[in-house]
């Protein structure tokens, strides 16, 4: 049995369904730029006037938005709670779907191994990320370019993409952690978007409070943020910080997954 194949197969219209979705909100949130940009100066004066509270909601801190990457930057932050949520819902599934289902006495029966069965689906966790990236990557040079009227944005798009690609697989391991250690598995999708949830706002809460900048660790949300990564580039200690929660997570999975007694 082709694990891998199988997981790939079974969550074939999901990532088209999604994907279709991140092409449209790059579409749609570049085609608001057209408009915007038509408005001119005034609009842009109207938004640096809102209090500090309400840009930090709608994402509007340090960026140029009478410029093509400005707005893009803002619409970043839409697009990574995206990956973030298809992420972290597809670990959760992966690990839990056989005995929330109840077809783990037909998986198990098989002659394959409970580390070789979380390898396949951690992979097709792997390709179904790298897929939704690629296209989200893809629709945003496209759409950026069409309406940034020859402005060169390459460069910042392949590196939050880049980050992107990262949120995505610390949240897809994530998700795998959590189902894999949990007892109940009906429960491991949401708990895991809760966890999910609590970060992002928690990344609120630290854009709006100086005081609790150290806490931007506790948030993968912070790991990328648009402003700073489109202005310096990808921060080493946040790349090797995801790499550190990727590995940890996927070591536990398997850990804690081997380890338990599974419902049939």
């Amino acid at each position: 049995m082709n694990i891998f194949r199988r997981e790939m197969k079974a969550h074939r219209w999901n990532l088209v369904f999604w994907s279709l979705g991140m092409v449209f909100m790059v579409m749609a949130g570049m085609a608001k730029f057209a408009a915007y940009e038509q408005a001119g100066q005034s609009a842009a004066e109207i938004m640096a006037g809102l209090p500090k509270g309400m840009q930090v909601i709608f994402g509007l801190t340090g960026f140029d938005l009478l410029k093509a990457s400005g707005f893009y930057g803002v619409l970043f932050l839409y697009l990574a709670v995206m990956g973030a949520v298809h992420a972290v819902l597809l670990g959760a599934n992966l690990i839990s779907k056989e005995e929330r289902d109840r077809t783990s006495e037909f998986l198990f029966a098989k002659p394959a191994s409970r580390h070789r069965v979380i390898t396949g689906k951690l992979l097709a966790g792997l390709a179904n990320v790298v897929i939704l990236n690629a296209v989200t990557w893809w629709s945003s040079v496209y759409f950026v370019g069409y309406y940034g009227k020859g402005e060169s944005v390459g460069h910042e798009i392949a590196l939050l993409m880049v980050g992107l690609l990262f949120l995505q697989l610390m949240f897809l391991s994530i998700g795998a952690v959590i189902a894999g250690s949990a007892r109940k598995p009906r429960f491991a999708s949401g708990r895991a978007t809760t966890v999910m949830l609590v970060m992002f706002v928690l990344y609120y809460v630290v854009n709006l409070n100086e005081k609790l900048d150290f806490m931007k660790y506790f948030t993968p949300f912070k790991y990328f943020d648009a402003a700073l990564v489109m202005k310096d580039g990808l921060d080493p200690v946040f790349v090797a910080l995801s790499a550190v929660i990727i590995g940890a997570s996927v070591v536990g999975t398997y850990r804690f997954y081997s380890a338990r007694d599974l419902s049939i």
